[in-house]
Protein backbone atom coordinates (compact mmCIF):
# COMPACT_ATOMS: atom_id res chain seq x y z
CA UNK A 1 0.00 0.00 0.00
CA UNK A 2 1.32 3.64 -0.73
CA UNK A 3 1.45 6.02 1.82
CA UNK A 4 -1.63 6.68 3.74
CA UNK A 5 -1.74 10.70 3.37
CA UNK A 6 -5.31 12.97 4.49
CA UNK A 7 -5.76 13.97 0.63
CA UNK A 8 -5.31 9.72 -0.28
CA UNK A 9 -7.87 8.99 2.68
CA UNK A 10 -10.35 11.59 1.26
CA UNK A 11 -10.07 9.95 -2.34
CA UNK A 12 -10.62 6.85 -1.01
CA UNK A 13 -13.82 8.10 1.08
CA UNK A 14 -15.26 9.52 -1.81
CA UNK A 15 -15.04 6.33 -3.74
CA UNK A 16 -16.35 4.54 -1.60
CA UNK A 17 -13.61 2.32 0.44
CA UNK A 18 -12.31 3.18 4.35
CA UNK A 19 -9.04 1.81 6.04
CA UNK A 20 -8.58 -0.39 9.56
CA UNK A 21 -6.56 -2.55 10.82
CA UNK A 22 -6.42 -5.10 12.44
CA UNK A 23 -5.76 -3.87 15.79
CA UNK A 24 -4.20 -0.89 17.71
CA UNK A 25 -0.34 -2.14 17.42
CA UNK A 26 -0.95 -3.82 13.53
CA UNK A 27 0.94 -1.21 11.70
CA UNK A 28 -0.89 -2.46 8.18
CA UNK A 29 -3.68 -0.85 6.80
CA UNK A 30 -6.08 -2.72 4.53
CA UNK A 31 -9.39 -0.81 2.13
CA UNK A 32 -12.95 -2.07 3.19
CA UNK A 33 -15.61 -1.89 0.94
CA UNK A 34 -18.38 -3.52 2.07
CA UNK A 35 -20.68 -6.35 0.14
CA UNK A 36 -23.77 -4.64 2.14
CA UNK A 37 -23.04 -0.90 3.90
CA UNK A 38 -24.71 0.47 7.06
CA UNK A 39 -26.39 3.82 6.05
CA UNK A 40 -28.47 5.93 8.37
CA UNK A 41 -31.27 7.94 6.66
CA UNK A 42 -31.52 11.60 8.11
CA UNK A 43 -34.99 11.74 7.78
CA UNK A 44 -35.44 8.07 9.72
CA UNK A 45 -33.36 8.79 12.65
CA UNK A 46 -35.54 7.51 15.88
CA UNK A 47 -36.06 9.54 19.28
CA UNK A 48 -37.34 7.34 21.46
CA UNK A 49 -39.26 8.47 24.38
CA UNK A 50 -36.52 7.82 26.68
CA UNK A 51 -33.80 9.06 24.58
CA UNK A 52 -35.92 12.24 24.69
CA UNK A 53 -37.12 12.35 28.36
CA UNK A 54 -32.79 11.83 28.53
CA UNK A 55 -32.08 14.90 26.19
CA UNK A 56 -34.43 16.99 28.18
CA UNK A 57 -33.40 16.44 31.75
CA UNK A 58 -30.19 18.35 30.93
CA UNK A 59 -27.50 16.21 32.96
CA UNK A 60 -25.83 15.73 29.43
CA UNK A 61 -24.19 18.47 28.16
CA UNK A 62 -23.55 18.03 23.86
CA UNK A 63 -20.64 20.62 21.90
CA UNK A 64 -19.48 20.13 18.63
CA UNK A 65 -15.24 20.22 17.78
CA UNK A 66 -14.34 20.93 20.94
CA UNK A 67 -12.16 18.11 21.48
CA UNK A 68 -11.88 15.97 18.46
CA UNK A 69 -8.90 14.33 20.00
CA UNK A 70 -10.05 13.09 22.79
CA UNK A 71 -13.21 11.60 20.91
CA UNK A 72 -10.92 9.55 18.70
CA UNK A 73 -9.24 8.42 21.72
CA UNK A 74 -12.42 7.24 23.76
CA UNK A 75 -13.61 5.12 20.56
CA UNK A 76 -10.05 3.47 20.28
CA UNK A 77 -10.03 2.85 23.74
CA UNK A 78 -11.48 -0.56 24.15
CA UNK A 79 -9.82 -3.94 24.29
CA UNK A 80 -10.07 -4.74 20.80
CA UNK A 81 -9.88 -1.41 18.06
CA UNK A 82 -9.39 -1.03 14.24
CA UNK A 83 -7.61 2.74 15.22
CA UNK A 84 -3.92 2.41 15.27
CA UNK A 85 -1.64 5.16 15.24
CA UNK A 86 -1.20 6.50 11.85
CA UNK A 87 -5.00 6.05 11.71
CA UNK A 88 -5.62 8.09 14.24
CA UNK A 89 -2.87 10.75 13.00
CA UNK A 90 -4.41 10.92 9.84
CA UNK A 91 -7.99 11.51 11.49
CA UNK A 92 -6.36 14.25 13.35
CA UNK A 93 -4.87 15.79 10.23
CA UNK A 94 -8.13 15.63 8.51
CA UNK A 95 -9.88 17.47 11.26
CA UNK A 96 -7.16 20.31 11.36
CA UNK A 97 -7.85 20.74 7.80
CA UNK A 98 -11.83 20.93 8.50
CA UNK A 99 -12.79 17.66 6.82
CA UNK A 100 -13.54 15.17 10.19
CA UNK A 101 -15.73 16.81 12.80
CA UNK A 102 -16.71 15.26 16.15
CA UNK A 103 -19.70 15.70 18.41
CA UNK A 104 -18.76 15.92 22.09
CA UNK A 105 -21.03 14.67 25.33
CA UNK A 106 -20.08 15.93 28.73
CA UNK A 107 -21.77 15.60 32.26
CA UNK A 108 -20.13 17.35 35.50
CA UNK A 109 -17.36 18.56 33.12
CA UNK A 110 -15.79 15.16 32.04
CA UNK A 111 -16.21 13.88 28.63
CA UNK A 112 -18.74 10.39 28.50
CA UNK A 113 -19.43 10.05 25.11
CA UNK A 114 -18.79 11.15 21.90
CA UNK A 115 -18.56 10.51 17.88
CA UNK A 116 -16.58 11.50 15.16
CA UNK A 117 -16.69 11.14 10.89
CA UNK A 118 -15.49 12.65 8.06
CA UNK A 119 -17.28 15.18 5.42
CA UNK A 120 -16.41 14.89 1.55
CA UNK A 121 -19.61 17.63 -0.23
CA UNK A 122 -22.63 16.25 1.42
CA UNK A 123 -21.64 13.07 2.48
CA UNK A 124 -20.78 12.26 6.08
CA UNK A 125 -18.74 9.37 7.06
CA UNK A 126 -19.69 8.15 10.60
CA UNK A 127 -15.98 6.72 11.50
CA UNK A 128 -16.75 5.69 15.22
CA UNK A 129 -18.64 6.06 18.94
CA UNK A 130 -18.28 5.84 22.06
CA UNK A 131 -20.26 5.87 25.83
CA UNK A 132 -19.17 6.09 29.59
CA UNK A 133 -22.75 7.18 30.69
CA UNK A 134 -26.11 5.91 30.09
CA UNK A 135 -27.49 6.93 26.61
CA UNK A 136 -24.36 9.03 25.45
CA UNK A 137 -23.78 8.20 21.95
CA UNK A 138 -27.50 7.98 21.20
CA UNK A 139 -27.69 11.84 22.57
CA UNK A 140 -24.28 12.44 20.29
CA UNK A 141 -26.30 10.69 17.16
CA UNK A 142 -29.44 12.55 18.16
CA UNK A 143 -27.31 15.74 17.78
CA UNK A 144 -25.17 14.74 15.26
CA UNK A 145 -28.47 13.71 12.53
CA UNK A 146 -29.72 17.71 13.78
CA UNK A 147 -26.54 19.06 12.67
CA UNK A 148 -26.51 17.26 9.35
CA UNK A 149 -30.12 17.58 8.56
CA UNK A 150 -29.11 21.11 8.62
CA UNK A 151 -26.18 21.88 6.72
CA UNK A 152 -27.43 20.73 4.33
CA UNK A 153 -25.99 16.51 4.10
CA UNK A 154 -27.75 13.93 1.81
CA UNK A 155 -25.73 11.12 3.28
CA UNK A 156 -24.65 9.44 6.97
CA UNK A 157 -22.67 6.49 5.98
CA UNK A 158 -22.12 3.61 9.47
CA UNK A 159 -20.44 1.50 7.24
CA UNK A 160 -22.03 -1.62 9.15
CA UNK A 161 -24.87 -1.40 11.36
CA UNK A 162 -25.28 -2.66 14.52
CA UNK A 163 -28.32 -3.85 16.96
CA UNK A 164 -27.79 -0.42 18.38
CA UNK A 165 -27.60 1.25 15.19
CA UNK A 166 -30.52 -0.26 14.12
CA UNK A 167 -32.42 0.49 16.94
CA UNK A 168 -31.67 4.56 16.29
CA UNK A 169 -33.33 3.83 12.25
CA UNK A 170 -29.65 2.63 10.68
CA UNK A 171 -30.56 0.36 7.67
CA UNK A 172 -28.34 -1.53 5.10
CA UNK A 173 -28.38 -1.30 1.69
CA UNK A 174 -26.35 -3.31 -1.37
CA UNK A 175 -23.20 -2.08 -2.29
CA UNK A 176 -24.04 -0.32 -5.71
CA UNK A 177 -26.63 1.26 -3.78
CA UNK A 178 -24.52 2.87 -1.55
CA UNK A 179 -22.39 4.12 -4.70
CA UNK A 180 -25.35 5.24 -6.14
CA UNK A 181 -25.92 7.25 -3.10
CA UNK A 182 -22.25 8.51 -2.56
CA UNK A 183 -21.82 9.81 -5.82
CA UNK A 184 -24.80 12.23 -5.71
CA UNK A 185 -23.97 12.83 -2.03
CA UNK A 186 -20.33 13.91 -2.83
CA UNK A 187 -21.22 16.56 -5.65
CA UNK A 188 -23.46 18.60 -3.55
CA UNK A 189 -22.15 21.16 -1.20
CA UNK A 190 -22.96 21.37 2.88
CA UNK A 191 -21.56 22.61 5.87
CA UNK A 192 -21.11 20.70 9.02
CA UNK A 193 -20.67 24.14 10.77
CA UNK A 194 -24.20 25.87 11.72
CA UNK A 195 -25.25 29.37 12.72
CA UNK A 196 -26.28 29.89 16.25
CA UNK A 197 -24.02 27.31 18.25
CA UNK A 198 -25.20 24.19 19.98
CA UNK A 199 -29.16 23.86 19.75
CA UNK A 200 -31.77 23.76 22.66
CA UNK A 201 -32.60 19.96 23.30
CA UNK A 202 -36.64 20.70 22.74
CA UNK A 203 -35.56 22.26 19.22
CA UNK A 204 -33.44 19.02 17.96
CA UNK A 205 -36.29 16.34 19.38
CA UNK A 206 -39.43 19.00 17.81
CA UNK A 207 -37.11 19.15 14.37
CA UNK A 208 -36.56 15.15 15.00
CA UNK A 209 -40.44 14.57 14.73
CA UNK A 210 -41.14 17.27 12.10
CA UNK A 211 -38.67 15.02 9.20
CA UNK A 212 -39.08 11.51 10.96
Amino acid sequence: MQDLTPDLLLSAYAQGVFPMSESRDDPDIFWVDPTMRGILPLNGFRISRSLAKTMRRGDLTVSFDTDFTAVVQGCADRDETWINDTIFDLYCALHNSGDAHSVEVWQDGLLVGGAYGVTVGAAFFGESMFSRATDASKVALAYLVDRLRLGGFQLCDTQFITDHLTSLGAIEVPRETYHAYLQAAISRPASFVAPGGVPAAQDVIQRNAQTS
